[in-house]
């Protein structure tokens, strides 16, 4: 538990709590329970809920993991009363944890985002956590660059893996991002008793954001999707040209071995008492052969 207490409110982060963070909430401040019941249930959609003496907030934020290589949400629980703002999360949220730690050192800081109300604070962490976002999305794109540039340079094959991956990736930060829009437009539109309505414009700003980030997304969407077919294409077309080549040389032999068996089949091979029989019938197959390309050359079948 770490805890901030300036101007005129204070600022509690858990990172992960536990059954005593929870009974420390009980004991010292007048919070609904169900609020600070929430904390310790893991919320899989977004939620916003007013109560009678605090204003309860669940959002979701893209984290990456690293191992994986893939975005996962990470979830935020906020308390928001008239003295306190209260936020929870089980992973670590390194934004979070940097501004805090620049509060915590800073006098001056602390004088500048403690000023007025902890919905105003609240609004810059919700600021934080969306514009955090754009880094992330640069590295995709950064992604897609080298994805196609691999594409092109006749590497398919090992293309199909990172694909997938980035994929997955754009996917998930889809569905972490796309359902906190209505928590930021209950924020802006609906009139809870612990945001000024001065603020409202500024949850209206973060709609935007929030706007530009899905639009880079289904960008990104869009760029994978187009890649993974032109990828697709280029292995369907070289597995075509292999099997293409691997058919004509079944087609070529196939007479040199139909005429091989042949002599097999006969007791008295022609040419068979010749020292040059070996030549001569490796000459014929070897004609046969031309005729064979000949043939398929005239009927434009290669």
């Amino acid at each position: 538990m770490n805890i901030i207490k300036s101007g005129k409110f204070t600022w509690i982060d858990f990172l992960d709590p536990q059954r005593s963070d929870i009974t420390y909430l009980q004991e010292n401040f007048n919070i609904h329970p169900l609020a600070i019941e929430e904390l310790m249930t893991p919320t899989y959609q977004p939620k916003a809920v007013q109560y009678e003496n605090c204003l309860f907030l669940s959002v979701h934020t893209p984290l990456f993991d690293t191992a994986l290589r893939t975005t996962f949400p990470g979830e935020l629980d906020i308390i928001l009363t008239k003295d306190y703002l209260i936020t929870s999360h089980k992973h670590d949220i390194y934004q979070i944890r940097e501004f805090f730690d620049k509060l915590s050192k800073s006098k001056g800081s602390q004088r500048t985002y403690f000023a007025k109300t902890p919905a105003h604070l609240l609004y810059h962490i919700l600021d934080i956590l969306l514009n955090s976002c754009f880094p992330k999305l640069h590295h995709i794109s950064e992604n897609l660059d080298y994805i196609e540039t691999q594409v092109f340079s006749e590497h398919e094959k090992e293309m199909v893996l990172e694909i997938s991956v980035v994929k997955r990736d754009i996917l998930n930060f889809r569905r972490t991002l796309k359902p906190q829009r209505s928590i930021l437009d209950s924020l802006s539109q609906k009139d809870h008793p612990f945001i000024p309505d001065d603020l409202k414009i500024y949850f209206q700003d973060l709609i935007g954001t929030n706007i530009r980030i899905w639009n880079i997304l289904e960008s990104t969407k869009e760029t994978i999707e187009a890649l993974e077919d032109t990828n697709n294409s280029l292995l369907s077309n070289k597995l075509d040209m292999t099997m293409k080549v691997l058919t004509i040389f079944s087609a070529i032999l196939l007479p040199m071995s139909a005429y091989s068996n042949m002599l097999a089949m006969s007791a008295n091979i022609p040419f068979g008492t010749s020292p040059h029989a070996f030549w001569i019938h490796s000459g014929i197959m070897f004609i046969i052969s031309l005729a064979t390309i000949f043939i398929f050359k005239a009927k434009k079948w290669f």
